[in-house]
């Protein structure tokens, strides 16, 4: 077990030296792998965003790849040469060099094609032979037809890849060429970027046990309504993924989530989910899970209340019961966690609030922090357009004595990462 280490700076939130400066990367040498599918053409955006982040990246397409997108436009999105020949630049021995040289790589979009050459050690050309030099992390973004995605023989070739560590970026449920639609289109650039950079991160959290819930939980009043929130569980699931990518095990309890919030999650070979549908279900099964986890994360929107009776069949307007409907409280989940913690155990909390300012937030998460018991408090302002159901959010995190540990602001996985931030400086 890790200890916790803190330090006398956050014994009060007027006088905390420093709030972390989120957000800011160092340049990183890039690869970026083309190969030849329609979805070639989003690569050009990815090059773009990762060169305008600041990043060196040399592309590297195959030959196939050079009929979907030209020589010039690589040329001229990256600003180096580009060949796909292992022949070229002989003298450097570029057909190693790159490989060599690269922090990470990154093949997007990657054919099944490419996929199955991968998972056969194949090398016949220099994305092949940079692939097998590299010592960098490596993720690819599946893109092909559903059938071809499903084949049993590329989900063999994928469950080689990730066995050797290659993350694997997708793919997305969608739209596909000629008018299909299925699993198998590429994820979108912005996607690719966040999580493929975020392998560069260190294994901080390297065989740490993490408890995780997300999602909002539903209180039945009989067989066809209940009680809920507007949670889609993006932001649980991006602190499971990001924990995990950061080496921690997981597991993951999920209330109800939005669709295709869990895909990437259920991919995870780090992560087991659990499921949980009312705050009582949700309750007993982090319990069982944080009984050796070092850390947990109440992530998940319970609800306060539930009906004090679900009736056995539908209620109808013509018994008036619907007019009144008597509620009980919920048991408050992360306060008994944190009342029954283990010596060393990080207990973090969630507080999705509607204030009329900052400071009005602040004041009640520094109260709820203190009235929970909780090591570390992460609010954030929701309301109809903000917070749930968002692929963004801005929190602030709130440690010992009422400090702002940390404030976040963007896509919920860089948020889950910069909170993993704070956990981690907390973990010795």
């Amino acid at each position: 077990m890790l200890a916790r280490q803190r330090t006398s700076a956050e014994s009060c939130h007027a006088c905390h030296p420093a709030v972390h400066a989120l957000g800011q990367n160092r340049s990183v040498n890039i690869v970026v792998g083309v190969t030849g599918g329609i979805a070639a053409y989003k690569a050009v955006h990815l090059v773009r965003l990762l060169i305008k982040d600041g990043h060196e990246v040399t592309v590297i397409p195959t030959e196939d790849a050079l009929r979907f997108v030209g020589l010039p436009t690589w040329e001229a999105i990256s600003r180096h040469p580009v060949t796909t020949s292992v022949h070229d630049d002989v003298a450097r021995v570029r057909h190693v060099a790159v490989g060599q040289a690269a922090e990470l790589v990154i093949v997007a979009p990657a054919t099944a094609n490419t996929i199955a050459k991968m998972a056969a050690g194949l090398a016949d050309d220099l994305l092949g032979t940079t692939l097998l030099a590299t010592t960098a992390p490596v993720a690819i973004a599946p893109a092909m037809h559903t059938e071809m995605w499903r084949h049993a023989a590329t989900q063999a070739n994928i469950a080689v890849l990730r066995e050797r560590g290659v993350a694997i970026l997708g793919p997305a449920e969608g739209e596909l060429t000629g008018g299909d639609s299925g699993p198998g289109r590429m994820l979108e650039p912005e996607q690719i970027m966040e999580r493929a950079l975020a392998l560069r991160g260190e294994r901080d959290l390297d065989g740490l046990r993490v408890a995780v819930s997300a999602g909002g939980t539903r209180e039945p009043l009989d067989p066809v309504r209940y009680l809920g929130n507007r949670s889609s569980g993006r932001q649980g699931v991006a602190l499971a993924l990001a924990a995990a990518d950061r080496g921690a095990e997981v597991v993951l309890v999920a209330a109800h989530l939005d669709d295709g919030v869990l895909a990437d999650a259920a991919r995870h070979p780090l992560i087991r989910i659990e499921r949980a549908g009312t705050a009582a279900e949700l309750g007993l099964a982090m319990r069982a899970v944080s009984e050796d986890a070092a850390v947990i994360v109440m992530a998940a929107a319970v609800a306060d209340y539930r009906p004090a009776e679900v009736a056995e069949g539908k209620l109808t307007k013509e018994s008036g019961v619907l007019e009144s409907i008597d509620l009980v409280q919920n048991e408050d989940i992360v306060a008994s966690l944190a009342a029954r913690r283990h010596p060393g155990q990080v207990v973090v909390a969630f507080a999705a609030e509607t204030p009329q300012d900052e400071a009005e937030m602040l004041a009640r998460a520094r109260r709820k922090r203190e009235r929970k018991g909780v090591d570390l408090l992460v609010v954030n302002e929701v309301g109809w357009d903000r917070g749930f159901e968002m692929a963004e959010n801005t929190v602030q995190v709130i440690g010992e004595g009422g400090a702002v540990r940390a404030r976040a602001s963007g896509s919920k996985r860089s948020v889950a990462d910069d909170i993993w931030d704070v956990i981690a400086a907390d973990l010795g």
